[in-house]
C-alpha cells in the first residue's frame, strides 16, 4: 500500500464536486481546490494528519522557505491561482514514491515506521496498543471492548490514522522493550501532542484551509536542511537527542518520540501486529505553533520560575471559552492575571490570507494512563477579521468570553452554598447539583456568546468593538438566574431550604477578584 496512490483518507467533496469517499495523498493534493474537509472521526488522528499535509504543501508549493521577504504574496497567488501547482506534485511524488509505502516498500524504509525494530524489539505490543481507542493489557475499557487474547485485525487504511496518532498523541511510561547496545530498556517519552488541544484555520475549502494553516519560515531557513522523517538518508540514531527542528516542516513532522513497526497479514489489507517502543532515550525541545501556550510563576525551592505549558484538551469545555486565547489582543483587565496566554503563532499570518476562517480544535484528553476522550470542535463564526488591524474587536471578544466564565463560575459557587447551608455540610461536596446547573448555562451561554459575536464590529470604527457591554452581562446574568432557580427548586420544599437558595442567590452577582501574580 503505497500512500500516495491508494485512497485512505476520508473527505468530504465541496457541492456540486464529485469524487470517492477517500481520496490518496497525490489525488488530496490535486484536488484540494474541490474538497471541502478531512471527514475524519479520529479528532487526533485528524490534528495529525494536518500537519503532515502542512508539510506536503509547503513542499509542493514552494512554501517550504523565504529567502527574500515574499512568501505572504507568494501563498496569495496560489490561492489565486485556486490550486497547488499540478508539476510541482508529481515531481515531488516521484521523488519520494518509495518511502511512502506503509510495508517495507522497495527502499525498506515503511513510512513513518522504523524497521530496525523486527530484530531490537523480541516482543510484540499488539495490534490492541495500536489501536488507541481500544484496551490494552490490564486496562479498562473506554471506547469499546477488545482482548489481547482474540485481538481483531485493522484495514491498513485505518492503521495509517493510528499509526499518526502515536506519533503525535503517544503516552510516556512503560512500552515494549527495546534493546539498544545490548540493554534492554522500555521507557518512553511523551509525544509532543499527548493530552493537548490544538486550533487550526480552516476556510471554505481545503486548500485555502491548508495554505492558511502553513507557518511563514524563517528567511535562514532552508529545504533540504529542514527535513520530513521521510526525507533523511539515513534513519536517526535512538541512542543520541532528538533532532532539533530548524524550520516548520521539522516542527510539524519531526517531533515524534515514539518508534513504530507495522506488520501485515500476507495481502497487505490488514495489519495484524505491531511494535510500539521508544524512539529517542534523551529529552529534547518542542514547541508546536497550533497549541496555546500559558505561563505561570510557580515557587520551587523559594524562588519564582515561569513554567510553560500547552492548554489541556478538556471534553466538557466549549471552544468559545477558549477563543480569547486565540487573539493578540486582550482586555486591559486581564493585565496582571496569575496566567498569562501565548495564542498559537498560526493565526499571525492565517488572517492574511482571508477574512473567512473558522477555527476547528482538535485534541486528545489523556493523562499517562489512558486515554480517556477525543476532543473537536468548531467555531459556527468566521474569526478571521479578527486581525490586528481590529485590536477594538479583539479585545471585545475577550471582554464577552470574560462575561460567560463569571457568571458560570458565580452560579456554580451559589449552587455549593445552597447545598452547603441546607445539609450543613461540605460546599465542595454539592453532589450533582453544580453539573445540572453547569448542563443548564454553559449551552445557552454559548449560544448567547456566538448571537453576540456575529453583531460585532468588523469596520474598526467602534472604540468598544461593537460590544454592548451591559447588555450582555444582563443577559448572562439572566442565564445563570434562570439555571439557578431551576436546579435550586428541589431545596425550596422545606423552609429552611428556601432560606439557603434565597441567601445563596446573591452570589449570582458577585465580581470576580483579579488574579495577580504574587
Amino acid at each position: 500500500m503505497n500512500l500516495f496512490d491508494e485512497p485512505w483518507i476520508p473527505v468530504r467533496w465541496l457541492h456540486g464536486q464529485d469524487g470517492p469517499d477517500s481520496v490518496s495523498l497525490r489525488d488530496l493534493l490535486g484536488r484540494c481546490q474541490d474538497i471541502e474537509a478531512l471527514d475524519i472521526p479520529l479528532a487526533a488522528a485528524h490534528a495529525a494528519l494536518l500537519r503532515v499535509l502542512y508539510a506536503l504543501t509547503a513542499r509542493v508549493s514552494g512554501l517550504d522557505e523565504d529567502p527574500d521577504g515574499s512568501w505572504i504574496n507568494w501563498r496569495a497567488s496560489i490561492l489565486k491561482d485556486r490550486a497547488l501547482p499540478q508539476e510541482r506534485i508529481e515531481d515531488y511524488v516521484s521523488r519520494w514514491h518509495a518511502r511512502f509505502f506503509l510495508f517495507d516498500g522497495v527502499a525498506g524504509r515503511p513510512w513513518l515506521q522504523d524497521p530496525r525494530l523486527a530484530h531490537e524489539c523480541t516482543d510484540s505490543s499488539g495490534v490492541n496498543k495500536l489501536v488507541m481507542t481500544r484496551p490494552s493489557g490490564n486496562n479498562h475499557s473506554w471506547f469499546g471492548h477488545a482482548r489481547d487474547s482474540a485481538p481483531h485485525w485493522i484495514a491498513a487504511d485505518t492503521a495509517v490514522l493510528y499509526l499518526l496518532m502515536w506519533h503525535y498523541y503517544g503516552a510516556p511510561g512503560r512500552c515494549t522493550a527495546r534493546t539498544l547496545d545490548g540493554e534492554r530498556i522500555s521507557d518512553a517519552k511523551r509525544s509532543p501532542l499527548h493530552g493537548s488541544l490544538s486550533y487550526h484555520p480552516e476556510g471554505d475549502s481545503l486548500l485555502v484551509t491548508l495554505l492558511a494553516g502553513l507557518v511563514r519560515p524563517a528567511i535562514e531557513v532552508r529545504p533540504e536542511e529542514d527535513l520530513c522523517p521521510w526525507e533523511r538518508e539515513e534513519p536517526t540514531d535512538p541512542a543520541g537527542a532528538p533532532p532539533v527542528p530548524v524550520g516548520p516542516c521539522g516542527w510539524w513532522t519531526d517531533t515524534s518520540r515514539h518508534a513504530l513497526l507495522l506488520e501485515p497479514d500476507a495481502g497487505g489489507e490488514h495489519v495484524t501486529d505491531a511494535r510500539i517502543t521508544w524512539a529517542y532515550h534523551l529529552s529534547g525541545a518542542f514547541d508546536d505553533p497550533y497549541l496555546i501556550w500559558e505561563r505561570t510563576l510557580v515557587k520551587r525551592q523559594g524562588e519564582q520560575e515561569e513554567v510553560r505549558f500547552a492548554r489541556p484538551a478538556k471534553p466538557n469545555r466549549a471552544l468559545w471559552r477558549d477563543l480569547d486565547g486565540l487573539l493578540r489582543h486582550r482586555p486591559p483587565e486581564a493585565e496582571g492575571e496569575a496566567t498569562t496566554v501565548d495564542p498559537p503563532k498560526v493565526f499571525e499570518t492565517a488572517v492574511v490570507l482571508t477574512d473567512q476562517l473558522r477555527v476547528r480544535a482538535l485534541g486528545f484528553d489523556q493523562d499517562r494512563a489512558r486515554n480517556s476522550q477525543l476532543v473537536s470542535g468548531l467555531t459556527p463564526a468566521s474569526v478571521g477579521h479578527l486581525t490586528d488591524q481590529l485590536a477594538d474587536a479583539q479585545v471585545a471578544v475577550g471582554r464577552l468570553r470574560r462575561l460567560g466564565e463569571r457568571y458560570g463560575e458565580n452560579l456554580a459557587d451559589a449552587v455549593r452554598k445552597a447545598w452547603a447551608l441546607y445539609t450543613r455540610g461540605d460546599p465542595k461536596e454539592a453532589g450533582k447539583l453544580v453539573p445540572q446547573a453547569e448542563a443548564l448555562y454553559w449551552p445557552a451561554a454559548e449560544r448567547e456568546f456566538w448571537a453576540r459575536f456575529d453583531r460585532l464590529d468588523r469596520t474598526g470604527e467602534d472604540p468598544d468593538g461593537g460590544l454592548d457591554i451591559l447588555g450582555a452581562r444582563e443577559a448572562f446574568l439572566r442565564l445563570a438566574r434562570d439555571a439557578y432557580d431551576h436546579t435550586t427548586r428541589p431545596l425550596t420544599r422545606t423552609v429552611r431550604g428556601s432560606q439557603a437558595v434565597v441567601e445563596a442567590r446573591g452570589l449570582l452577582w458577585k465580581t470576580r477578584p483579579k488574579r495577580k501574580n504574587k
